[in-house]
């Protein structure tokens, strides 16, 4: 692992500018999938950690939605985040060069994939995508790997189209995943996907993920819930860093996330949305399949 990650620090200091200038503070976003308490609750000990590694303030930044990380980073407001692979798409097409992926978070087998899982209210009689014929099915952001990107192909090639009220009643945007799950709970659609690793337990919401995070948390009862569809499995998003970002902070903070299993697990599980085996070095090639599907959708679009 530690040659591989010295690979990969020293790729990140080939597309870096020769010239950055010392930080005065160090900004990490956070994608939208739950509410923002939650998200800087989970995230707060590695805001600490962070700020200690470094010895600048250091701020989370919860935007509304994913756009608003993949633009802070664009932007150069934003020096850090863990981004979905569609997301992270969308900040390459945008600008090559604004961030590197360094590393990716891992299940417990070791593996660095994850699910799209479709889900309806147990007590609905909805236990496939043939009983969603009529319903409104809910995805959480245009900019979500698994809550739309990843559907919006896999479930028409099983055959049911995604345009509003040709399968479907309607298809609509609920806002994020935890929001999705929510929707789903209070009736407001009929179905709706979400993410998770697909290991462990089905009532357990799963070994990781936003089912994980939100049976964890008493927003949903996992009995209360059944899964109606299973994409096939997806890359998990990586944790990138800005390029403009001097060697010495981009190389302490690859080094803190990758340590940061061993150092607190209880940390890592919320950064990484339940139970994980840490997290090891990743590139950019990761995503390339991704990358080409986010730019077939916009130009179907187009």
């Amino acid at each position: 692992m530690k040659k591989i990650l010295a690979a990969v620090l020293a790729t990140s200091a080939l597309v870096a500018p020769a010239a950055a200038q010392e930080i005065t503070e160090f900004r990490i976003g956070l994608l939208g999938g739950e509410n923002a308490q939650d998200r800087l609750a989970s995230n707060e000990c590695f805001r600490a950690y962070t700020e200690e590694a470094l010895g600048v303030p250091t701020k989370l930044f919860t935007a509304a939605d994913y756009n608003g990380v993949i633009q802070g980073l664009i932007g150069g407001t934003l020096d850090m985040a863990w981004l979905g692979a569609s997301a992270y798409a969308a900040v390459y097409l945008e600008n090559p060069d604004a961030v590197t992926p360094v590393l990716v978070k891992t299940n417990l087998d070791g593996s660095f994939t994850y699910h799209s899982i479709g889900f309806a209210r147990a007590d609905s009689g909805i236990t496939s995508l043939d009983d969603m014929k009529d319903k409104t099915f809910g995805f959480g952001d245009p900019n979500s790997t698994s809550g739309y990107l990843v559907p919006l192909v896999e479930i028409p090639a099983a055959g049911y189209s995604m345009e509003p009220g040709e399968f479907f009643s309607d298809v609509v945007f609920t806002g994020g995943h935890e929001q999705t799950i929510i929707a789903v709970l209070n009736g407001d659609v009929d179905g709706g996907v979400t993410w998770a690793d697909g290991q462990g337990a089905w009532e357990d919401g799963y070994n990781s993920g936003q089912l994980r995070k939100s049976s964890d948390a008493g927003i949903v009862d996992m009995n209360d819930i059944v899964e109606i569809w299973k994409s096939s499995p997806i890359p998990e998003g990586p944790i990138v860093l800005r390029n403009a970002l001097p060697e010495d902070v981009k190389t302490k903070m690859t080094e803190l996330t990758a340590g940061l299993h061993d150092m607190d697990p209880q940390c890592a599980y919320g950064v990484a949305a339940g139970e994980t085996a840490g997290f090891e070095p990743v590139t950019h090639d990761a995503y390339k399949t991704i990358i080409e599907v986010r730019v077939a959708q916009q130009s179907q679009s187009n």
